[in-house]
């Protein structure tokens, strides 16, 4: 068993759905993590090295400041390699107004898991019920907030609603 940032991984797991263990990380948003950590579709948790631990680690806990990975361009068919006698093309002639495309590791970096994500979530339901919205009405009183139906199958939803009213 793998802890990463104190949430325990299983070890005969895949590590794009071990991931999913995180709050806030989907199996989209785990696979995009594997893909950038360069770890394989069909590796489990028991066969990371120490080295992709420690980088899935370093990642969650910053992904903010995390380095980019490197992207190779595919070349044209009729490219012709550059010979080693060719002058080296200065940085001012490449075009700094192109259109940037938003890359795996751009979207990763603003993700949000566990303590953030949930204090996040929770300032969220409190602006609701400041503002007096419905949605926020409903999580005070403890009942469903997306329109379920209240008479039969709102029992978990008085559950997972309840907020602390006199706090």
């Amino acid at each position: 068993m793998v802890h990463i940032l104190g949430v325990l991984l299983p070890d005969k797991q895949l590590v794009k759905f071990a991931l999913t263990h995180f709050y806030g990380i989907g199996r989209e948003t785990a696979s995009r993590i594997c893909a950038r950590m360069q770890i394989h579709d069909t590796c489990k948790v028991r066969d990371l090295s120490a080295n992709q631990i420690t980088s899935i680690t370093a990642f969650l806990s910053s992904p903010a400041t995390a380095p980019l990975l490197q992207r190779y361009s595919l070349a044209a068919p009729d490219h012709v390699p550059p010979r080693f006698t060719d002058p080296i093309p200065s940085e001012e002639a490449t075009p700094t107004d192109a259109p940037q495309k938003l890359s795996i590791g751009d979207r990763l970096r603003s993700i949000k898991i566990e303590s953030e994500l949930r204090r996040e979530v929770r300032e969220n339901i409190a602006h609701q019920r400041n503002i007096g919205s419905y949605v926020g009405r409903r999580h005070a009183m403890g009942l469903p907030v997306r329109g379920q139906n209240t008479q039969t199958n709102a029992r978990t939803a008085r559950k997972l609603n309840k907020v602390e009213r006199y706090a």
